[in-house]
């Protein structure tokens, strides 16, 4: 009889996701950890952590563990995924120490050094066994598509702290690029364009909800133009101060991440191998992840390509669902393309 079930998890910069396959995806939550600056004390985790950033008092600090896709504090991930594990995992799997086996994604260009960590973290905090599975094979499982074809699909999945653009053929990543590019540096990017042209400060949840609510990679009517009214604090006489941002404000702000993206797209497409592109014609290309939400942004890179393009229904669930998925597929021709914790940690 087994205690313990077999997770799936989306390592995000942003967000952390969990999925099982029994009862599908269980958590969502920031990736942020609150503890105190002198004991390293965790006082929260996930949502009630993400309520802190910027609001702790001096002795209390909300950091973001995972930073571009990449673990950049390894004691404080391990504890951030041992309490989501805690929060999601029966009594009776920990009463009996049965740790489950955990499948976790991570961006195409990590090193070494970085799987290894992710690794331990994922054993430290309980698990049997770990696996590390690629975020666009993942996001392309979730997404739905038939990954074990003799035929391209293209995937790209814009994360919190990475953006991934893959090719993948009969199981396998044919061509790929990882870019520390995504939606955290959209928001960085509005904060800097509220502060050049209004003379505001804004924190970073501000840049997100202006993001959400009339964020834009481009419009393509005069109606796609929205107004939000942003509160921040006035850079020249230090009090706090109400404007709007209209949608083009927006345009103007992501227009160098956003034309990254898409260049880094376009780089890809020119070094896949020519069958494979045209199954990419035939197929269009599927967005995944939290930013490919941006409004128009599926329309600027179809316009940019010449390729259809798709977001994906679940998109930001769908690489969370694709590393739960894949724990079914471990005895597949997919098991080529996984990184074991048995093997991969004791080279």
């Amino acid at each position: 009889m087994r205690f313990s079930e077999d997770i799936g998890i989306d390592l995000g910069t942003a967000t952390f996701l969990i999925y099982s396959k029994n009862r599908g995806l269980i958590l969502q939550e920031p990736s942020v950890i609150a503890m105190t600056r002198d004991t390293k004390e965790v006082m929260a985790v996930g949502e009630e952590a993400y309520r802190m950033l910027g609001r702790t008092p001096g002795n209390i600090v909300a950091v973001r563990p995972i930073k571009d896709g990449v673990i950049a504090d390894e004691g404080l991930t391990e504890k951030m995924i041992t309490m989501f594990l805690q929060k999601v995992r029966g009594g009776a799997g920990r009463l009996l120490g049965l740790g489950p086996q955990l499948m976790v994604g991570v961006p195409s260009g990590v090193s070494d050094v970085e799987r290894r960590a992710v690794l331990r973290a994922a054993l430290n905090s309980g698990a049997k066994r770990a696996f590390l599975i690629e975020e666009p094979m993942a996001a392309a499982i979730g997404a739905g598509l038939k990954i074990a074809e003799p035929v391209g699909s293209m995937v790209v999945d814009i994360g919190g702290g990475s953006t991934d653009i893959a090719v993948i053929s009969l199981g396998g990543i044919v061509v790929s690029e990882s870019l520390r590019v995504a939606g955290n540096e959209f928001d960085e990017s509005i904060i800097r364009y509220v502060r050049r042209t209004h003379n505001v400060m804004i924190g970073e949840r501000t840049a997100e909800e202006i993001k959400v609510k009339v964020g834009a990679a481009t419009l393509l009517t005069d109606e796609d133009n929205l107004i939000a009214e942003v509160r921040g604090r006035d850079l020249i006489n230090g009090l706090p101060k109400t404007i709007s941002i209209e949608s083009r404000d927006v345009v103007a702000a992501l227009e160098e991440p956003v034309m990254k993206i898409v260049d880094g797209v376009k780089r890809v497409l020119e070094i896949t191998p020519p069958e494979l592109v045209s199954d990419i014609i035939d197929r269009g290309i599927v967005m995944t992840g939290g930013g490919s939400l941006l409004r128009n942004f599926d329309e600027m890179l179809r316009q940019a390509t010449g390729i259809p393009v798709a977001v994906a229904e679940n998109a930001i669930e769908a690489v969370a669902v694709g590393t739960g998925m894949a724990l079914e597929m471990i005895n597949s021709n997919l098991r080529h393309h996984l990184v074991s914790s048995d093997n991969y940690l004791k080279r």
